[in-house]
């Protein structure tokens, strides 16, 4: 499998934590967003993904070349194909639950701090764009934080790592990166230490990533 990724794209950070926890090897190809108008946008990879975004999965099955790109679908196909370790609840309302606390990162904040979100607001509306990643992230993590109170535990879902904290964590490192206070957020950010302790959301880390930049 190839996993074409970004070190500090939050989306392909959670496919990194779904295939290290599933034990699933893979060849990491850095994708730059920056450098260069940024890579995403060139032919090459526009004919490997059209919404020219990262992540994107790779993988040959039966001599054919197979492409998924988006990171909820690309972590239900690895739920299908390699069911164990679950990373979805078996009864079906809190696996109900679990996408929803999954869908409040990637529907309800990720795409406000989308990089192509962030640049038109900067650079075309001339906007202040730290401060509205600030104002979605804050928003969004209040509503996380009071949804899961209803199944937390060590985890988000009880004491199993779920969709719902392989989305969470990342989104937590973005939060700092955007200023957001997260005092406010004992609870998930109790969760985001559990899951620091696990080494497959270690491996995962930005600043581990063959194509990490200095701070």
């Amino acid at each position: 499998m190839k996993l074409y990724s970004y070190w500090r794209s939050s989306c392909s950070w959670r496919v990194r934590i779904a295939l290290n926890l599933k034990g699933l090897s893979y060849e990491y190809v850095p994708v730059h967003l920056v450098k260069d108008g940024g890579e995403q946008n060139s032919e090459a990879y526009r004919s490997i993904n059209p919404m020219r975004t990262v992540p994107t999965l790779e993988l040959t099955e039966g001599g054919q070349v197979r492409r998924l790109s988006q990171s909820i679908a690309i972590l239900e196909f690895l739920e299908e194909r390699h069911p164990s370790p679950a990373l979805l609840p078996a009864d079906p309302y809190l696996r109900a639950r679990c996408r929803m606390l999954a869908e409040l990162v990637n529907s309800g904040i990720q795409p406000m701090q989308n990089l192509g979100v962030l640049q038109r607001i900067k650079g075309e509306l001339k906007g202040d764009d730290k401060a509205w990643c600030a104002y979605w992230i804050d928003r969004g993590l209040a509503a996380f934080q009071a949804s899961a109170q209803e199944t937390a535990g060590t985890y988000c879902m009880g004491d199993a790592v779920s969709f719902a904290d392989i989305c969470l964590v990342p989104q937590l490192y973005g939060a700092r990166r955007f200023g957001v206070d997260l005092a406010p957020y004992g609870l998930l950010t109790r969760i985001e230490a559990a899951c620091a302790s696990l080494p497959a959301f270690q491996a995962a880390l930005p600043d581990r990533q063959p194509d990490a930049q200095p701070a």
